[in-house]
């Protein structure tokens, strides 16, 4: 799977600062809503905090995968920030996450989102696309290493 086939452009943000779990929500919240105007920012950030209630989406090294279900959409949207610095995000290894590759599916669905997933974390194991991502300095080289990626 590739990462342009889930991310756009509009949806793939480097060198974002902020400085709270709760803050980068929000935001994610509001970049899924501008491409799913049909739901309101505030479902969406329930359904992200709803989740993150169950148990942490920080999976390690600096890593996060926040998402959410959400009922009335056909298919997963997918937002990519990296954030300048780590931030306390309660992930399995207690280290503050800065890349945050963001997932709202559609409820019941569940096949097709864990293969997503599954799919996701493979290609953020790699170290050295990890690297490239964090040290991308804006928006288009951003989504330039997303397209790339294989």
């Amino acid at each position: 799977m590739k990462l342009s086939s889930l991310i756009n452009k509009d949806c793939s943000k480097a060198a974002v600062l902020f400085n709270s779990k709760k803050r980068v929500l929000e935001y994610i919240s509001e970049l899924a809503h501008e491409q799913l105007p049909e739901l309101s920012q505030h479902d969406i950030l329930n359904a992200l905090m709803s989740r993150e209630k169950l148990g942490s989406t920080g999976i390690g090294k600096g890593i996060a995968i926040p998402h959410g279900r959400i009922e009335g959409i056909d298919e997963v949207t997918a937002m990519l920030l990296v954030n300048q610095q780590g931030i306390p995000f309660d992930a399995i290894d207690n280290r503050p996450v800065d890349i945050f590759l963001a997932l709202i599916v559609p409820e019941g669905d569940n096949q097709q989102h864990l293969k997503t997933l599954a799919a996701i974390a493979e290609k953020l194991n790699n170290k050295e696309f990890c690297k490239q991502l964090r040290n991308a300095g804006n928006d288009e080289e951003l989504y330039a290493i997303i397209a790339s990626a294989e």
